[in-house]
């Protein structure tokens, strides 16, 4: 446990860690210097684009590793084996609480994506449009970190938030690599759903 500063938290993909985040430096918010003028409905379309191509990005996946990933898929990739932050957040809870939960959520993912895509890059060199998919879900989560961490601190001065990150793959077999990756994207699909039901009315005009 320590202090991390917010522009690590996309570095921190090769070993399990949990923390403080600094979401930004020094001992406060800036305020609205940190923040686009339309933050908020750039937050919306980041979720609800995570939240509509989660599937199709399990679904390449899961075509991408071959047997038995394809025809055992509810056995390899039961994604109750894996770390991930409790999400337990509703539509009614207050809005403050609904954008940290967010920020440890997306936190978390983007680490995850990070060990994913580059175990893929190790495993399936050559699947080039499932590199292309996790490396374009990576990018839309750092952006939504990025308007996360001025939401917080714009509306709570909020600029530290404790955060956890999943159990590392480096040193693992290809096949626990691969399920690992598994489990974790099919846990993302149902969780990016949920945050997109708990979070878009939060976020309206």
């Amino acid at each position: 446990t320590g202090v991390v500063p917010f522009v690590a938290l996309l570095l921190l993909q090769r070993r399990p860690v949990a923390g403080r985040a600094l979401l930004v430096t020094g001992s406060g918010c800036p305020g609205h210097s940190l923040c686009r003028s339309n933050v908020q409905e750039q937050t919306r379309r980041q979720v609800a684009l995570l939240n509509a191509t989660a599937q199709d990005l399990f679904s390449l996946y899961l075509k991408c590793q071959g047997e038995p990933f394809s025809s055992e898929t509810d056995k390899l990739c039961n994604p109750s084996g894996v770390f991930f932050p409790a999400f337990r957040v509703n539509r009614t809870s207050e809005r403050k609480e609904v954008m940290v939960a967010m920020y440890k959520l997306f936190a978390f993912l983007n680490a995850s994506l990070g060990n994913i895509t580059r175990d893929q890059e190790e495993l399936n060199p050559t699947a080039k449009e499932l590199l292309d998919r996790l490396h374009n879900t990576t990018k839309t989560t750092r952006g939504l970190i990025s308007n996360l961490t001025c939401l917080l601190c714009k509306n709570y001065n909020i600029f530290q938030v404790d955060v956890s990150y999943g159990e590392s793959s480096k040193g693992k077999s290809a096949f626990k690599k691969k399920q690992q990756g598994c489990q974790v994207l099919r846990k993302y699909v149902q969780v990016i759903a949920q945050a997109a039901r708990v979070l878009l009315p939060h976020l309206s005009p």
